[in-house]
């Protein structure tokens, strides 16, 4: 049995529309898990009446996406989860998606498997995997690599969001769980799949299951569409800052192989520290 694990928070809306989503699955031989960490706005009420179908725990706040991701998944392994799968609110999962994830599970049955993301209004891909580059510290894309007719099926890549990514319940076992003392928001997802790939599990992107995604939605990508001075502190600084140096640093030395740390750690330093205000002031002369 596949368990997905969703945290939400105040996104009524999102949530509604994406468990509306999960409804109409081809495949339905998923559970579904919501864990509510202290939404005000109705909606573990909303979960309840609608979806009651939906296994919903309430908590009362500030855990943040790791730990309430962690709570979910421990739930599921008590209750013989043989597959994890961790998935946002603010998605819409095609209808074929938990089959072709299923197809595949079974052809890998020990590989991560992500979900290709097509951007919610142009259904265009916007992430298609990546093979991060300890030594030059830059992240390939796999969509560029590859001509049209070969998207589908899958690609491998050694690192993947937690967006839509389905994970052997035997993977928790060997490497922990997400690293929600380090990584309490961001980054964790990443660390995560870092960890078992070099405990030896594969990973892919499943380019023939589908997720179409609120790219806008994410505070990173708010904080970049909206540059200012205040906002450049939160990239660098905040919870949910894409730039989070602090999280990026203990990423870098727990993580990148010893003959690359200082060099990965440096390039990736300079990129967020410089990054955001040469792309304001580019912006700002056009």
């Amino acid at each position: 049995m596949i368990y997905i694990i969703t945290p939400v928070f105040n996104r009524i809306n999102f949530t509604k529309t994406y468990l509306e989503a999960l409804s109409k699955q081809t495949a339905t031989d998923f559970k579904t898990i919501i864990v509510d960490d202290g939404s005000v706005d109705g909606t573990s009420d909303m979960i309840q009446n609608d979806f009651p179908e939906v296994v919903l725990l309430k908590k009362k706040g500030g855990l943040w996406w790791s730990e309430a991701t962690n709570i979910g998944i421990k739930f599921a392994l008590e209750h013989g989860a043989e597959y994890i799968m961790t998935l946002n609110d603010d998605t819409l999962p095609a209808s074929d998606y938990m089959e072709k994830m299923i197809l595949w599970s079974k052809k890998k049955p020990s590989a991560l498997l992500g979900a290709l993301a097509l951007g919610v209004h142009d259904n265009k891909i916007v992430y298609g995997g990546e093979m991060l580059n300890w030594k030059s510290g830059k992240f390939e894309n796999i969509i560029d690599l590859i001509s049209d007719s070969n998207q589908n099926g899958l690609h491998k890549v050694n690192i993947f969001p937690g967006r839509g990514l389905l994970i052997p319940a035997d993977v928790f076992n060997e490497i922990g769980f997400y690293d929600s003392k380090n990584f309490p928001q961001t980054v964790a997802d990443l660390d995560f799949t870092v960890r078992a790939n070099n405990a030896g599990y594969e990973i892919f992107c499943n380019y023939d299951a589908k997720i179409r995604v609120y790219t806008e939605e994410s505070a990173s990508v708010k904080l970049n569409q909206n540059r200012s001075l205040k906002n450049y502190y939160k990239h660098l600084f905040s919870m949910k800052g894409g730039a989070n140096l602090k999280w990026f640093t203990i990423f870098a030395f727990k993580n990148a192989p010893r003959r690359y740390v200082f060099q990965y750690w440096a390039i990736g330093v300079l990129k967020r520290i410089f990054g955001y205000p040469i792309k304001w002031f580019l912006e700002k002369i056009k």
